[in-house]
């Protein structure tokens, strides 16, 4: 089976297109768990539990969700 330049030409623009977005997901879940697992580390140094992984998981979802939207709106220009 031939490919095309055409098809290659589709796929390549294709994939410049959504490019920028694919990897905006998994920088947003790691985001969230790194700064959930330094809240747990933190409540288990301190003795403080759960007080510190609440507001680290708070801020992991704050800031992941700012570079989120950020990045897409910067992207969409």
């Amino acid at each position: 089976m031939k490919i095309k330049p055409d098809n290659l030409k589709n796929v390549n623009k294709f994939y410049r297109e959504v490019g920028p977005y694919l990897g905006l997901g998994m920088q947003l879940a790691i985001t969230v768990t790194v700064m959930v697992f330094l809240g747990i580390w933190l409540d288990e140094k301190f003795d403080l539990s759960p007080v510190l992984t609440i507001v680290f998981a708070s801020i992991g979802v704050s800031a992941g969700l700012y570079n989120f939207i950020k990045s897409v709106i910067k992207s969409g220009k």
